[in-house]
């Protein structure tokens, strides 16, 4: 082909694409015609829309509104894109927004934007038989003969000329027998006027009156450009639209105070908490606070919010909990100086001085289990006295410390404190603290009507009584979602003693919906013989029951004499999978330390990775790399864990008392449970039986 012959191509495709739609678009002019029972605007607007039944919507015109004597809805259009509700308005004056108003001809028409609103709530009611979710159901404000394309709240206020483009450029939410199913359900439960229906599957084209004039709104290029736009996006995930019956009723439910999901991996708690979230920010006035402990989860988390929710994404704000306390003091004007290379040079001093050579090093002589045990439970539980500590039962804490050891950590604590003070710093846990007390001094001073805490049981008791105090025991105001059989991180407290009352407001969910039979099977396995204390205080067994909805997989075990050979392996797994497969895949490593080795070694092996501090949830061409921790909240289609079995990991071998060796144990084998139950289809497991240097 010679030069520029290509760009000539496409032009000839593009004008012949234009082509068709200007017939699609007076084939469509002639059949609503005849439609009398509407206004010149609405069937301005129907031929618009209909074009797209080509392209696998599903129209349907002027249906009777369900519990009201004679209002009607103009149309209910569902597609690929979802349901939209759609209010059609040929007002003689040009329609704008000010100050949250919708206005036309110097007056406010708030009630049309109330009036549409209710519409939709009629229609998320009728849809939710069929699971599909609220966010799949939105409000749509289209103007006859105008050019407009701006939001109020949910509503989306959309001229003539935009309505199409905008529809067409929608992510994919229903597949075509999902659009036939809610269509054929909606038309049942929004029964037709008389002679008001246009034909889904439109006749043949007739030529147009001589004198009919072009459409000068019809914007033929618009559309083309959204649908190319649109066939880039991945397809959105089907759980951003459909959920289980049991997920949806507590997606609607309204709660009377504080109220808790929780389940075993992969029942779709986070799923519920999202869902959640964009259902509470298209209800209530104020913002929705979603928060968790980790600090790469609410980047991934918003996108997905995003993607599946864009009208009210702008109404939550997502972040992990102690960046979200750091801001609030910021914006209280509460001085904090957080410097984890100072503090920690001050708990290194104090062992120094009051660690070494005591009591302690008989139990451990490795002093970051003490460091933990301040981090954990003297700070994280809020402790300010020893006669408090003494008595404190130590939740998720196998170590028996007596009242001597007991009162070496306290020295060690009070130690840390005066180094950590006189250096004038502040560690993660004064700053929730500190954002406890300005909270609890000025309550209901935050925009925030609501709080979700994803993964709740790594969050420390300082950290959920913040929370708490935002919200108090307001209805719909704080829900916990998480699992104690999935905590990564030593410690743990009762939701009773932090004053949270969830009775009869807690639901457990059963359903399995990610792991493979085969790939949970193996990460029970693990956890079996371990009981754990879950943050409502019940002692519940490792292996629970779990209902199984998800297809086949398969469990890859791999084990080398060497190092190199099992890397070797590894890579040889994920050259086989190929470039296609990457970007939903991910090689979680114990360690921080151990995630930056493969990555060195993925990169020398020409595999691109991005590591999943980087990752914001949205695709990328590469292999996910992450420790086990920052792989909680996430799934992938392929799991890789080498050298998942490490003796130093699970505490083997370094002379340890038997209870913090086996509290080491315990907690790596919960964090191995987490990491093995990201993996959807595959799951791959290195071992090194003598493990080389490098």
């Amino acid at each position: 082909m010679g030069a520029g012959g290509s760009a000539w191509k496409r032009a000839q495709e593009a004008r012949q694409y234009e082509r068709e739609l200007r017939e699609q678009l007076r084939a469509a002019q002639w059949e609503v015609r005849n439609w009398e029972a509407a206004s010149e605007g609405e069937r301005q607007v129907a031929a618009k829309l209909q074009v797209l039944t080509r392209r696998g919507w599903r129209l349907l015109l002027d249906r009777r509104w369900p519990g009201t004597r004679a209002a009607n809805v103009d149309m209910l259009l569902v597609g690929p894109g979802g349901v939209f509700v759609i209010d059609v308005k040929n007002w003689r004056h040009a329609p704008g927004t000010a100050g949250g108003h919708l206005t036309a001809g110097g007056r406010t028409h708030d009630g049309e934007i109330g009036k549409l609103l209710r519409m939709t709530r009629t229609a998320e009611n009728a849809v939710t038989g069929l699971n599909l979710s609220p966010v799949a159901v939105q409000p749509l404000m289209v103007f006859a003969g105008r050019s407009v394309n701006a939001a109020l709240g949910t509503v989306r206020l959309l001229g003539e000329r935009e309505v199409t483009p905008a529809l067409v450029a929608e992510r994919t939410r229903l597949r075509p027998a999902d659009v036939r199913a809610v269509a054929d359900h909606l038309e049942r439960a929004f029964p037709a006027y008389e002679s008001t229906a246009v034909p889904s599957r439109p006749a043949p084209a007739r030529a147009p009156a001589p004198d009919a004039p072009d459409d000068v709104l019809f914007d033929a290029e618009g559309i083309r450009n959204a649908a190319l736009e649109a066939a880039r996006s991945a397809p959105i995930e089907q759980w951003m639209t459909f959920l289980h019956p049991e997920q949806l009723a507590l997606v609607r439910r309204n709660w009377s105070g504080p109220a808790r999901v929780s389940g075993p991996a992969g029942t779709g708690k986070t799923v519920v908490a999202l869902h959640r979230a964009a259902y509470l920010a298209a209800r209530t006035p104020g913002r929705i606070l979603y928060v968790t402990y980790a600090n790469n989860l609410p980047r991934v988390q918003g996108t997905f919010l995003r993607t599946m929710a864009p009208a009210v994404a702008d109404r939550v704000d997502f972040s992990s909990l102690h960046a979200w306390a750091g801001q609030f003091l910021r914006d209280r004007g509460i001085a904090s100086r957080l410097d984890p290379g100072k503090t920690e040079n001050a708990f290194s001093w104090a062992w120094k001085s009051h660690g070494r050579g005591t009591i302690l090093e008989t139990l451990d002589p490795v002093p970051g289990y003490w460091q933990e045990e301040i981090d954990y439970v003297i700070k994280g539980r809020g402790i300010t006295t020893f006669e408090e500590y003494a008595s404190l039962r130590r939740w998720r804490r196998r170590t028996n410390l007596r009242r001597p050891h007991r009162e070496a950590v306290w020295a060690l604590y009070e130690g840390y404190e005066r180094n950590r003070i006189g250096t004038g710093v502040h560690d993660f846990n004064d700053i929730l603290a500190l954002a406890l007390d300005e909270a609890l001094a000025h309550p209901g001073a935050t925009p925030y009507t609501s709080v979700v805490a994803d993964e709740v049981q790594d969050l420390t008791f300082v950290g959920v009584r913040l929370l708490h105090a935002l919200v108090g025991d307001a209805d719909n105001g704080l829900l916990l979602v998480g699992d104690g059989q999935q905590a990564v991180y030593p410690g743990g407290f009762r939701l009773s003693d932090a004053g949270i009352d969830v009775r009869g407001r807690g639901q457990v969910l059963r359903t399995n919906y990610r792991n493979a039979k085969e790939i949970l099977d193996a990460a029970l396995a693990v956890v079996a013989d371990d009981s754990f204390d879950d943050i409502d205080g019940t002692p519940t067994a490792g292996r629970r029951d779990v209902d199984l909805a998800y297809g086949d997989g398969r469990v890859t075990r791999f084990t080398a004499p060497t190092r190199a050979e099992h890397d070797a392996a590894l890579l040889a797994a994920l050259r086989e999978l190929g470039p296609v497969a990457w970007p939903d895949t991910a090689v979680l490593c114990r360690t921080g330390t151990e995630r930056e080795r493969y990555r060195r070694l993925l990169t020398r092996a020409g595999i691109p990775a991005i590591t999943l501090e980087q990752y914001d949830g949205r695709p990328v061409p590469g292999v996910k790399l992450g420790s086990y921790h920052r792989a909680k909240g996430l799934e992938f289609k392929h799991v890789h864990l080498p050298d998942h079995d490490a003796p130093a990991a699970a505490g083997q071998g370094d002379g340890t008392d038997d209870g913090v060796a086996r509290e080491r144990r315990e907690l790596h084998r919960s964090q191995l449970f987490v990491a093995m139950t990201r993996a959807r289809d595959t799951l791959w497991l290195g071992t090194v039986s003598r493990p080389q240097g490098g």
